[in-house]
């Protein structure tokens, strides 16, 4: 009876020893993991100013409402093509595939938070050798009193037979996985911004073509007048020249700058083909004809005209969101490294059916289950969780970098662009009062002329300075609709 006692006071005494040392040994683990390095946090942003000009007082608080292009072009048949990109680009449409891979990633990231399950079927046959462990067990089990018939064992091929399920999941302690989830979110959130970026510059470009083709059409008419004009001009020196009141040396200089003219005119004609087959190509189409509007239709005073609030329009950019998306992605992945230098939580079993015996398998005693888990703190690999983290944290920082350029970009090119299209309207008007005083100079040449009080290079000067202010004009009218254009970019963008 002593000797038991002494028994279960020693098994009593190693157990505790045991427990001791296990909490010593974790205790140390923890300890191991407490020097993580720490998530940069020195990522402050510079505040915006409150307005994009001095010269603007006014301020909104109310959040900056997504632009129409319906409203912003104001143009019809601008419209119908911008619809039709969005649903024919084939660079719009690879950009859309690759949204759907991002959310996978977001969707197997989730995942990783769960246990695994995995239903296995294992057989397998071995033969023991005599002088082994398994060998000699098995040919001793087989002369125990203790046994049933069904519980002998195969000494010639000992089958293994397994049926059931294996589970295992690492418990997200420090928050490693769910921080991984979080990055994948985040990403999958700056891809769809990358996809209005997209959308829009797509956009932008094809309204560029547009407004070209427009400007193309527009100077096109301006050579056929000026040639009517040039022909008539040609017809009186001609006349002239005939009763000796021209010279011969006149009627050439007529016919060079008709030439001429004729000349920029075909050039002008391949343009417009040039410029139709790059607009077809954005449009996904070949083999067929652009139709457009015959002047420029301005529609973006009600923006410059509205209130506009800084902060709001700024960040709903696509650029500046998907930077800001990006940036989260790079604090949670900087997080999830730094959990890599904690202990590791992993916990699993399975649950089946498993025999040495075709014939027992699905037997009520052949049920078996088993429930594991372990503790695995990093000690010698710590030199590559360093450098994972190092990276990480210095991606983090990378992206806060490209973020705060981004807003800094936006900020001046949209503060700029408002300027800018105010500047145009003055330098429209100005120019159009040119080309009125240019019209009549031309008139008055003419008249002068045939007067005798003026010369046939009078006649000429007149109509080329006015073929080329009004030409002028035509390219200003496209800088100004391109400038519109860029300020829809700097707007943000967007079909709606």
């Amino acid at each position: 009876m002593k000797d038991l006692l002494n028994q279960y006071k020693n098994a009593d005494v190693q157990f505790l020893r045991t427990t001791k040392n296990a909490v010593v040994i974790t205790g140390v683990l923890l300890l191991t993991a407490c020097s993580a390095p720490k998530v940069s946090t020195k990522l402050d942003a510079a505040k915006l100013p409150e307005n994009f000009d001095a010269q603007r007082k006014e301020v909104s608080t109310n959040d900056f409402i997504p632009l129409k292009t319906e409203n912003f072009f104001k143009d019809p048949k601008l419209e119908a093509l911008l619809k039709k990109a969005i649903a024919k680009n084939p660079d719009y449409l690879i950009m859309q595939e690759r949204i759907l891979i991002a959310n996978s990633h977001l969707k197997v990231a989730k995942l990783a938070l769960l246990p695994s399950l995995d239903l296995v079927a294992d057989a397998s046959g071995t033969h023991f050798g005599k002088y082994t462990m398994e060998g000699v067990g098995n040919f001793d089990t087989n002369f125990s009193q203790n046994i049933t018939e069904k519980q002998r064992i195969n000494e010639d091929v000992t089958p293994n037979l397994f049926l059931g399920g294996k589970v295992s999941w690492e418990a997200d302690i420090w928050g490693k996985l769910s921080n991984r989830k979080k990055a994948a979110q985040q990403r999958y959130f700056a891809s769809q911004q990358g996809m209005r970026l997209l959308q829009t510059r797509l956009l932008s470009d094809i309204a560029d073509l547009y407004f070209k083709l427009i400007a193309l059409d527009k100077q096109a008419a301006i050579y056929d007048n000026n040639l009517k004009t040039q022909e008539r001009a040609l017809d009186i020196v001609s006349a002239q020249r005939s009763v000796g009141k021209a010279t011969e040396l006149a009627v050439q200089q007529f016919n060079a700058q008709n030439n001429n003219i004729h000349a920029e005119a075909s050039e002008l004609k391949l343009s417009i083909d040039q410029t139709e087959k790059a607009l077809l190509t954005l449009l996904g189409e070949y083999g067929a004809k652009i139709e457009r509007s015959s002047d420029f239709l301005a529609g973006h005073l009600e923006v410059l005209n509205q209130k506009i609030s800084v902060d709001s329009i700024i960040h709903k950019r696509p650029d500046v969101s998907e930077a800001y998306f990006e940036l989260l992605a790079s604090n949670a992945d900087a997080k999830s490294a730094r959990a890599a230098f904690f202990p590791t939580l992993n916990l699993g079993g399975y649950a089946g059916f498993n025999s040495f015996s075709f014939n027992t398998i699905f037997d009520v005693g052949s049920f078996a289950w088993q429930i594991l888990g372990g503790l695995t703190a990093p000690v010698f690999n710590k030199g590559q969780i360093k450098q994972e983290f190092y990276v990480s944290n210095r991606r983090q920082e990378i992206s806060f970098l490209q973020y705060q350029n981004s807003v800094t970009t936006a900020f001046n090119e949209l503060s700029a662009l408002l300027h800018r299209n105010e500047a145009y309207e003055d330098v429209l008007k100005y120019k159009l009062k040119e080309i009125d005083h240019l019209e009549i100079a031309v008139n008055v040449s003419n008249d002068l002329y045939l007067s005798g009080y003026a010369n046939y290079l009078e006649i000429i000067n007149a109509q080329k300075n006015k073929l080329q202010a009004e030409l002028d004009f035509v390219d200003i009218q496209l800088r100004n609709a391109n400038s519109q254009v860029l300020l829809y970019k700097a707007l943000g963008g967007g079909i709606n």
